[in-house]
């Protein structure tokens, strides 16, 4: 899940990326975007938490790819503020998750399974899909390594999803969806903190190398 996957981003761009790997994470951005649309319709519809927190993982993850391309060539000042924003969003997204679980198990009712396993079908595909575009860049830096990364923990999120809506059709009760949701939104929330620490110690860094905030990288 991005969890993992934000934390490698967050180590620089590859700025020795060819064209063909920008258009590809452009495709995956594109995807990514899509699917959160998704999902967010999905899990409103079906009252799953689950599907709800997986649309929120794939938001973080469009945003993942996206900055991926923007900070090509930045200053690690810039990337360093890039990064809190986005690990803020990632604590913000997991804490809504949190609160959306919490309604739920007091609401104590069931999602609806059948919509829950069709869209984390698709959102698999989706991931999985991604994956095939990235594989030959798997063993690059580690901008590149994390981004394939993300997208194979990825699936793995929707393979819990179809678990859940599985466990939800089997006891009718919500608490399948529930505990998949909070454990998604505990890998969002740590995983913000976590980058958010790095952002600050690379902000910190910076400002005692102020050299490294006018040359930019990979240029």
């Amino acid at each position: 899940m991005s969890a993992q996957c934000h934390q490698h981003h967050d180590k620089g761009a590859s700025a020795s990326a060819d064209p063909r790997y920008r258009r590809i994470l452009w495709i995956a951005l594109l995807i990514n975007a899509a699917m959160f649309v998704v999902e967010i319709g999905a899990g409103a519809s079906s009252g799953s938490a689950s599907l709800l927190a997986d649309a929120i993982d794939f938001l973080g993850d469009a945003a993942n790819y996206g900055l991926s391309l923007w900070v090509l060539g930045m200053a690690l000042t810039w990337r360093a503020r890039a990064a809190w924003v986005k690990g803020a969003s990632m604590l913000a997204f997991g804490l809504f998750v949190v609160g959306r679980v919490a309604w739920g198990a007091w609401q104590g009712q069931p999602p609806e399974p059948y919509t829950m396993g069709a869209v984390g079908l698709l959102a698999l595909a989706a991931n999985l899909g991604v994956a095939v575009l990235l594989y030959a860049w798997r063993e690059g830096d580690a901008n590149m390594r994390g981004v394939w990364l993300c997208t194979r923990n990825d699936a793995l999120g929707n393979l819990a999803v179809m678990g859940a809506a599985l466990g939800v059709l089997g006891t009718g009760t919500v608490w399948p969806d529930l505990v998949v949701a909070a454990i998604m939104a505990g890998l969002a929330i740590s995983g913000g903190w976590s980058v958010i620490h790095h952002a600050r110690q690379e902000l910190a860094s910076t400002g005692a190398r102020p050299s490294q905030q006018s040359q930019p990288h990979g240029h």
